[in-house]
């Protein structure tokens, strides 16, 4: 796992390659390099950082060069020993024993088809000094990040976009409807980008960059056709498909760990990965009493200790107890877009805990609630359904009711009534914008009236995007309609994009066994009756995980992977969000009403709202633009 950055027919390749790759230095401490390539014809410079996982010598190193084609590479393939065996067969000579030149070689042999062979994580970028091109390629469910910026006739790339700002900052602008994008997801979706004229190469697709400044994009794997199939096909064993993709991502040369939390997913791939490499041990997250009560948190780590005592998993706790006001600009820095989730700093801490008892790979259950339907928000929204045919006078007493439930009464928080007063912004909705309204911050025209008036087309444009993802299929229920949207928006857009940034910056790699098309294949050929049924989730999944796992954990109440968000908002952050929120650049360069702003701090501090996430995601955001602007970035 690794970090690369690289620049295509650019008169200050070199230096803008140097700059790049050093800026991202953190996600591979164990070696690194840049090469050139420059002729009257073409400039190429590719430059890497490595995280050494699979074959530790140096001859491992990076840049890869092997006669005319040369790689740079992040990631894992996880079924590389299989394909070396067949390239040996078809007599490819190698001289190493890493994946890299599994990936360069079987490039050689079948070019973009390639790919559709791969089972892993990855991206990269693949130099050919015969023909003088240039691909890139990112994996079928966008696990690993792919930042591209055309500029002149060629193009830079990064696995960060922090890597393009320190490169070309004073070229660049922010893009406004990703600003919008970002309040209302609390991220930035797949199909926008922070800077302007920065374009995500999407998951399951790769480009060729020609020496005549053409870059062509292909999709090779698409999460909505493969649904759209399974639909119709048959039914997978799925305990077996489980088994055998996390004895998979159990491919490395370095220990592997995983994260415990006590919940079905992790438990479930800590207890397969315990019974495949025994020595595996694990990591938990504690939080202090005080702030449990204010988030009104269960403590997860009993199950966790529960899991880990009954299979014998050696487990490490880590209390989250961080100086949130010093942590929160180094979060910022490494998320590298507005991403407004403190489930990042639980993920950034427990992995830095776990680097420093020399831990390099973790496995994560995250996946499984997108692909199996295990999200509150999935199961609110067929509630929402039903209540949605109440009488009339029925729901406007539920709403009086409710309109008049506080969220918090001194340090105490009331959680019920944060999730009915949630319900409630979108019950009486149609599908698809009850589902946006079920997981997003605001309601359009309330974002709409926290903005500056010019930026009410941005909101609808993002709005518009949303529409246009969520009906691009013809899928036959509501239930896989919602987790093909989570796989294409909130699964690349939040979770895989917080988890790769807050690992990779504590130089940790973390794998992800749900994330994984032939598991995605065997999710979508269940139907939606068999995911979310009544008030249970992840239905068929239980039912796989009934073989491995005692009644009590895979049956037990579904908890977040959270964070005391409400305590840092109430105790914590007050000052930093009376200074740098509300008197902040935001607010001084009019792109969000101070009133309006006010309004949202005062409901959540008198306990009136649940306002929380929305300010901790402006915050955020507003030490995020601070960040670009120091680069030279324009607004």
């Amino acid at each position: 796992m690794c970090g690369i950055a690289g620049c295509y027919q650019q008169p200050d390749g070199h230096k803008l390659a140097d700059v790049m790759t050093e800026r991202i230095a953190h996600r591979g401490p164990d070696a690194g390099g840049v090469w050139s390539h420059e002729t009257d014809q073409v400039g190429i410079h590719l430059g890497h950082r490595r995280l050494s996982i699979i074959d530790l010598s140096a001859a491992a190193d990076q840049p890869m060069i092997k006669d005319n084609l040369v790689m740079v590479y992040n990631g894992e393939l996880y079924n590389y020993k299989e394909l070396r065996s067949e390239l040996v067969g078809r007599g490819v000579r190698f001289v190493t024993s890493s994946d890299t030149e599994v990936v360069v070689e079987a490039w050689r042999l079948w070019g973009p088809k390639a790919l559709q062979k791969f089972r892993g994580m990855f991206a990269f970028a693949l130099a050919d000094t015969g023909t003088g091109e240039l691909f890139l390629a990112r994996d079928p469910l966008g696990i690993k990040p792919l930042f591209y910026l055309q500029r002149g006739h060629g193009a830079l790339f990064a696995s960060e976009l922090k890597a393009l700002t320190a490169a070309v900052g004073p070229e660049l602008r922010i893009e406004p409807g990703a600003l919008v994008a970002s309040m209302l997801y609390y991220w930035v979706p797949e199909q926008f980008c922070a800077i302007d004229g920065v374009r995500k190469l999407p998951a399951g697709s790769w480009a060729r960059l020609s020496p005549d400044g053409q870059l062509q994009v292909e999709q090779y794997w698409s999460v909505a056709e493969v649904a759209r199939d399974a639909q119709h096909g048959p039914a997978h064993d799925l305990g077996r498909v489980i088994e055998e993709s996390v004895a998979a991502h159990l491919v490395a040369d370095v220990p592997v760990s995983s994260f415990l939390s006590g919940g079905l997913d992790s438990s479930i791939i800590t207890v397969l990965a315990h019974r495949a490499a025994r020595e595996i041990d694990a990591y938990t997250i504690t939080f202090r009493p005080e702030d449990q009560r204010l988030e009104a948190m269960p403590d997860d780590a009993i199950y966790a200790r529960k899991v880990a005592a009954q299979y014998g998993v050696k487990l490490h706790e880590i209390e989250i107890s961080p100086d949130i006001v010093d942590l929160l600009p180094r979060m910022v820095d490494a998320l590298d877009e507005p991403i407004g989730d403190p489930a990042a700093i639980n993920t950034l801490l427990m992995c830095q805990a776990a680097r420093e008892r020399g831990v390099k790979v973790i496995l994560s259950g995250m996946g499984a609630d997108e692909l199996f339907g295990g999200y509150r928000k999935q199961r609110a929204c067929l509630m929402a359904g039903r209540y949605g045919r109440l009488p009339g006078p029925a729901r406007a007493g539920v709403r009086f009711a409710v309109d008049r439930i506080p969220v918090s009464v001194g340090d105490r928080g009331l959680r019920y009534a944060r999730w009915a007063k949630r319900f409630l912004t979108f019950a009486e909705l149609p599908e698809e914008p009850r589902f946006r309204r079920s997981y997003t911050l605001y309601d359009p025209d309330d974002l709409a009236g926290l903005l500056s008036p010019d930026l009410r087309g941005q909101v609808d444009r993002v709005v518009d995007a949303h529409r246009e993802i969520y009906d691009d299929n013809d899928l036959h229920d509501e239930v896989n309609r919602m987790c093909l949207a989570d796989a294409r928006l909130f699964l690349p857009g939040l979770n895989l994009s917080y988890t790769d940034r807050s690992s990779m910056a504590a130089s940790v790699e973390v794998r992800v066994p749900f994330v994984d098309p032939v598991v995605a294949q065997a999710a979508f050929a269940i139907p939606g009756w068999d995911k979310i049924r009544n008030r249970q989730s992840k239905l068929a999944l239980k039912r796989a995980a009934e073989q491995w796992l005692p009644h009590e954990i895979v049956y037990r109440p579904k908890a977040s992977f959270s964070a005391p968000l409400r305590a840092w908002v109430r105790n914590d952050l007050r000052d930093v969000i009376n200074e740098m929120l509300v008197h902040g650049e935001l607010t001084g360069s009019g792109m969000i009403r101070a009133d309006a702003l006010n309004r949202l701090i005062q409901d959540e501090r008198a306990g009136r709202e649940d306002n929380a996430k929305q300010i901790w995601q402006l915050l955020s955001l507003e030490l995020w633009y601070r960040n670009v602007r120091s680069m030279g970035v324009a607004a």
